[in-house]
């Protein structure tokens, strides 16, 4: 079963806390086994010198796998956040950012998934992470 669109974006907004809501991420694909959501610009979110904050970069990695995991499932279930490693590779101004995580491994316990978050309009990734999640029954 396809999670669509709507029932990702339904998972964001029961699911996550309110700060994490706040970044305003939205679902833009679902698929069997990866998702892309959108990170949209915000002064809020920058730091000194205008680039994004590494922060809000990590938490859209983050939450992105976990709606990539939930389609990888067929639905939202318990998981929680055991390795996540990020390499900045250049910085993203004035621009929204668009997060791919793709599960690379799914097993009854344990969930890999690899992330690019990429400035729109951009050819090369501000950023690529990897993650691990422990699956609940």
């Amino acid at each position: 079963m396809t999670l669509t669109n709507e029932a990702a974006a339904a998972i964001l907004a029961d699911n996550f806390a309110p700060w994490v809501r706040d970044l305003g991420l939205t679902v833009t694909e679902t698929g069997e086994r990866h998702a892309v959501l959108r990170l949209p610009w915000s002064e809020g979110l920058a730091r000194e010198g205008g680039a994004l904050s590494g922060q809000a970069l990590m938490a859209a990695a983050d939450t992105a796998t976990v709606i990539a995991v939930s389609a990888a499932r067929g639905g939202f279930g318990p998981m929680t956040t055991v390795q996540q490693s990020i390499a900045f590779q250049r910085p993203v101004t004035g621009r929204d950012v668009l997060i791919r995580a793709a599960i690379t491994k799914l097993g009854r316990r344990l969930a890999f998934a690899d992330i690019t978050l990429t400035a729109e309009g951009a050819d090369e990734p501000a950023a690529h992470a990897t993650t691990v999640y422990a699956l609940a029954d």
